[in-house]
């Protein structure tokens, strides 16, 4: 309004008070924002310093995200690799019981469960992995963690790859071959018979028989084939008769003397015959005193029932001793007049990793390592007159914890992966005290950078405050003076009064 003049002293005090309004509208975003800089305006140098400063301290910000990712990550695997090591030793420890004992089958008890700890090992690798990054799993499993803006500096973390215990670059654990079963069989059969030599006692010498003379010649066969004994030459005697006949293989035999019988028990799996020629000068017998025929004994299967005895090739007081593919014994029973069959299979079938069935006159064997069933009678087993053994012999594919030298070996090679799970082991602790050193670097630089900026944007809100209430201070006096003024101004109208 160009056409009202103003004194100088109102114009002036007017002018103030328009000064002191700007200066609080300045302090009072100040204060409402806490920046002595909110704008290019305020002042530019400090604006876009302040602007730099927090940009990259955002920058680091995003990269400490990650850090902080890569740091669980390799946790993860850290704590995989503990756990391993932890099941890797379980694996040691089977390992040393398994020299404990002697047992085959105990020991293929032992690689079985190696084999299980193996596995675990595989499953507990696989499921180490965090965020789909997995540093146990191997190739394509790289961890690449950026330390600042430019990705300059960062650091690559390989992965190791225990997945795969077979792996030679790994923990190289190949599973153990725990071996197969077999099978065997034999057969238990009976049969007696007597050959009568009327008159005679053990010490009788053979030709007093009014039929039998020195030269006769006593042929005891069966299907194996023949054997002969000149009689005054092999046999002379009636004992020397009975232990000839006791030689034979599956045959026991006796004297009785209130008989004058001559005893046969027969444990082969066909008939015998026997019978005496009359080469000599004496007359054909039936193998006794009665002439002309042939003596023939017998055989069948033996009951479940029926006692071992009744065998030729068991007698009281034998022992019968099963003995695994390591020369070790699991069970031996001492057989007496009342062991049955069924006793014998039962006696079998207790022991461990070997599985016995009877029909037919036969024990069927199953074994799932190798076993020799013998007996201390030598009779035992023998199925004919011609047998070369009686053991029952059950062989079975042995597992590779058979021997201790099988065993060694494997402590080798766990020792081995022990001490590459060490080496992993320290590799991803050393990445971890790395990027945890750099995370706390980047946390503090964050800080620096952000107090930095501050120092040139943020306001002292005490000097502001106080800033603020002079300008109150100054916006009454300004008032006041503005009044003063119009008053001096108003005195020319007292002249009109």
């Amino acid at each position: 309004m160009s056409d009202i003049v103003l004194s100088s002293a109102v114009r002036d005090n007017l002018l103030s008070l328009k000064q002191t309004a700007d200066l609080q509208s300045i302090t009072q975003t100040r204060l409402a924002t806490g920046l002595k800089v909110n704008t290019a305006l305020d002042n530019p140098n400090s604006f876009f310093t302040a602007q730099s400063l927090n940009d990259r301290a955002s920058d680091l910000s995003n990269l400490l995200d990650n850090m902080g990712q890569a740091v669980q990550t390799i946790k993860a695997a850290d704590k995989g690799i503990t756990s391993i090591t932890k099941l890797v030793e379980s694996a040691k420890a089977i390992a040393n019981q398994a020299l404990q004992t002697s047992s085959e089958f105990e020991r293929k008890q032992f690689a079985s469960q190696y084999n299980d700890i193996l596995e675990q090992i595989e499953d507990m690798a696989r499921d180490s992995s965090y965020k789909g990054k997995n540093l146990l799993a191997g190739a394509g499993n790289e961890l690449e963690v950026i330390f600042n803006e430019d990705s300059t500096s960062n650091l690559t973390v390989e992965p190791v790859d225990f997945t795969d215990t077979t792996l030679d670059d790994g923990l190289n654990l190949d599973d153990l071959d725990t071996g197969g079963t077999g099978t065997a069989s034999f057969n238990l059969f009976g049969g007696t018979g007597s050959l009568t030599l009327t008159g005679l006692q053990a010490s009788s010498n053979l030709t007093d028989l009014g039929d039998w003379a020195a030269g006769d010649q006593v042929t005891i066969t069966d299907s194996s084939g023949t054997t002969t004994l000149t009689v005054g030459t092999d046999i002379t005697t009636v004992q020397d008769y009975v232990d000839a006949l006791n030689d034979l293989d599956g045959v026991h035999t006796t004297f009785d003397e209130s008989t004058d019988s001559i005893n046969i028990t027969s444990g082969t799996s066909g008939p015998i015959h026997i019978s005496k020629d009359n080469a000599g000068g004496g007359t054909a017998t039936d193998g006794g005193a009665t002439g002309g025929t042939t003596t023939s004994l017998t055989v069948s299967a033996l009951s479940s029932t029926a006692t071992l005895v009744t065998s030729g090739g068991f007698q009281a007081g034998d022992t019968i001793t099963i003995t695994d593919g390591n020369g070790f014994e699991p069970a031996s029973i001492e057989i007496d007049d009342e062991t049955t069959v069924s006793d014998l299979v039962s006696f079998i079938d207790n022991v461990k990793g070997l599985d016995a069935s009877f029909s037919g006159g036969s024990i069927s064997l199953i074994g799932e390592v190798s076993f020799d069933i013998t007996s201390s009678n030598s009779d035992f087993n023998r199925t004919t007159l011609g047998s070369t053994s009686g053991t029952v012999g059950l062989s079975a594919a042995a597992s590779e914890f058979k021997s201790d030298t099988d065993i060694d070996r494997t402590l080798q090679a766990i020792n081995a992966a022990l001490d590459e799970l060490r080496t992993a082991a320290r590799s991803m602790g050393t990445s971890l005290s790395t990027v945890e050193i750099r995370t706390d670097f980047t946390q503090q630089l964050i800080n620096t950078l952000e107090v930095g900026a501050g120092e040139l944007t943020i306001a002292d809100m005490n000097e502001e405050g106080a800033n603020m209430l002079a300008l109150q201070t100054r916006q009454q006096l300004s008032s006041t003076a503005l009044s003063l003024a119009n008053q001096a101004d108003q005195s020319v109208l007292s002249l009109f009064g």
